[in-house]
């Protein structure tokens, strides 16, 4: 994750947080107006609307699936239809977490964007937040810092990893290319196992980066 800074990584495994699920915006059919598609023309252009009709039919798709089918559906849609780039050479930042349109109307992101709009899109598909987790890790053979999104059928059940670098949906313990860090939802901070599993214990305090994430989505960005 070439956009993410030591200091940001670090940062992140001594700061305690705490993610309202109140807070949290839900994508549902209610955001795809008329309204919407004509500011998504405004602001990425009209090639980009096809993109944001092609995200509801993929959401409304996933409704009436079981949330294995509802995986491989959001997985495939976000790493076909969003490219990789760093922060620094999409958003001139050294780290900055774009909403799921953010990443869909510039089609591009980082590995942090590819799994907030996976998170966020299947959660718009009715997939249970509390089995979801947004996981910070070490990729190995890169050797650097990088996040992707699990889910956890059960509690204790082996996570399924959602990833960009390798796009095909495999349980924690098939990716030893990956070192678990902690992980994270909109309800708490989870300390990482060496499984890929986090302590059920979430923290208390607010962390600015989410909250400004999650203000973004609710005011439509």
């Amino acid at each position: 994750m070439n956009s993410l800074s030591k200091l940001t990584f670090y940062r992140w495994l001594i700061l305690p947080v705490v993610f309202s699920a109140m807070c949290i915006a839900n994508i549902s059919d209610e955001l795809f107006t008329t309204d919407f598609f004509k500011l998504v023309e405004q602001r990425y252009g009209v090639k980009r609307v096809d993109d944001f009709t092609d995200w509801r039919a993929t959401i409304n798709e996933g409704l009436g699936l079981s949330d294995t089918e509802k995986l491989h559906l959001a997985n495939q849609f976000a790493n076909r239809r969003i490219g990789f780039t760093s922060d620094s050479e999409h958003w001139n930042k050294s780290d900055y977490w774009a909403t799921p349109i953010e990443s869909l109307g510039t089609k591009g992101g980082d590995c942090e964007d590819f799994a907030i709009f996976k998170y966020f899109t299947l959660k718009a598909m009715g997939v249970d937040e509390s089995k979801m987790r947004l996981m910070y890790v070490r990729a190995l053979l890169i050797n650097e810092p990088h996040m992707v999104l699990i889910y956890l059928d059960t509690p204790g059940a082996m996570p399924l990893v959602l990833d960009n670098l390798k796009t095909k949906i495999l349980p924690a313990n098939q990716r030893r290319d990956l070192k678990p860090v902690y992980s994270f939802n909109g309800q708490g901070l989870w300390l990482a196992k060496a499984q890929g599993l986090g302590s059920n214990k979430p923290t208390s305090s607010g962390t600015k980066t989410w909250t400004d994430l999650v203000n973004r989505i609710e005011n439509g960005e």
